[in-house]
């Protein structure tokens, strides 16, 4: 079997209602580079990319198609040569930002493509440790939320079977965040996890501060409460607080995670399939996170992130955002414990629906 094309389609999924966070103002849409590699045997790998707003989508998109000669002609059994290319093609460029977008965008439809060619979901190509995956509602509970908006929305996340929420804080107005933190505590219970993410908007003092005022509300994770580069500040906050530090979802590749194990900065690291550069470089960092007992969560694409998890022994908590539902045809599916199931169809499991993406094609 031979790749024999790569092909784009762009699509424009709006965020309705637009979301309020501390870090990108309005979220009004998730705009997606959807990747499909051919082959002369008729089958297909899907994958994507995305950005925020539609901003710098053109970019991504130019940068996707101009990395398909590093995959046209490959045999997916192969598919390790991709990376192996890869490092030389994009030395020139380096090892952080469009780059490595581009590439993530090609090495998930390849998982995907090693998968349908074994007729295996990845998670078993792979070798799984689990059936399911611990998973956390965070399509809401957002900062724009009033307080009874916040106690609904959780209840409701419960209701729907999910045993994990997360919520938003801002920089100031520390006991007002604490009070909204307390306000989802209570909707959902003593045995419900709640995350806190800050969005890299506090300084290493406010993060304490806040951080110590949350202690007694028995958090899951306090997340990337300072800049993500700041692995000194961040260390400084996980060594002042008992409730853990979560990031790690803006670093590129598994040497930015390496980095951030070095620095002991958080006690769960949570990589990003499209900074990481594809799953290539997300397993390498989950391995490194099991080698320095670390748990190994995900940020968004929880279609593709579940059978990466479902295959780490340190597999953490997945991220379920829903953004990209829309345009797929399945559903990820919750167990009685509130788990996702990995489930038994070929790569992914999830596949792009052709009708939604004429509908969301812009026009």
């Amino acid at each position: 079997m031979k790749i024999t094309r790569l092909r784009t389609e762009v699509v424009h999924i709006p965020v309705e209602p637009p979301i309020l966070t501390a870090i990108l103002g309005s979220i009004r849409s998730a705009d997606c580079v959807l990747t499909f590699l051919e082959t002369d045997q008729g089958l297909v790998g899907e994958g994507l990319v995305f950005s925020i707003n539609n901003r710098r989508l053109k970019a991504i998109h130019t940068m996707v198609e101009q990395l398909a000669d590093l995959v046209i002609g490959l045999d997916p059994r192969e598919g390790g040569a991709l990376n192996a290319r890869a490092w030389k093609d994009l030395n020139f460029l380096g090892y952080e930002g469009v780059s490595i977008v581009g590439l993530a965008a090609i090495d998930n439809a390849l998982w995907d493509l090693r998968g349908k060619a074994a007729g295996l979901n990845v998670a078993h190509l792979i070798g799984a440790c689990r059936p399911s995956v611990p998973t956390y509602a965070s399509g809401g509970l957002w900062l724009g939320s009033s307080v009874d908006e916040l106690q609904r929305e959780a209840a409701g996340f419960v209701a729907k079977g999910f045993r994990a929420v997360k919520t938003r804080v801002g920089p100031t107005e520390p006991e007002r965040m604490v009070a909204r933190v307390a306000a989802v505590r209570e909707a959902v219970g003593p045995d419900i996890g709640v995350m806190v993410d800050a969005n890299q908007q506090m300084s290493v003092k406010q993060a304490i501060r806040i951080g110590r005022m949350m202690e007694d509300l028995n958090l899951t994770w306090f997340e990337e409460p300072v800049i993500c580069n700041n692995h000194e500040g961040e260390a400084q906050v996980a060594a002042a607080l008992d409730t853990p530090i979560a990031s790690g979802e803006t670093v590129y590749t598994h040497r930015g995670v390496l980095a951030m194990l070095d620095a002991r900065c958080a006690d769960v690291i949570m990589p990003d399939l499209q900074r990481m550069g594809g799953p290539t470089e997300f397993l390498k960092a989950g391995h490194l996170c099991e080698a320095h007992h670390i748990p190994c969560a995900s940020h968004l694409f929880p279609e593709m992130s579940l059978a990466l998890l479902a295959a780490l022994p340190g597999g953490h908590y997945l991220e379920h955002m829903p953004w990209f539902e829309p345009i797929y045809r399945e559903r990820i599916e919750l167990d009685a414990e509130g788990n996702a199931i990995v489930p038994d169809r070929p790569g992914w499991g999830f596949s792009f629906d052709p009708v939604a993406i004429a509908r969301y094609r812009p026009t």
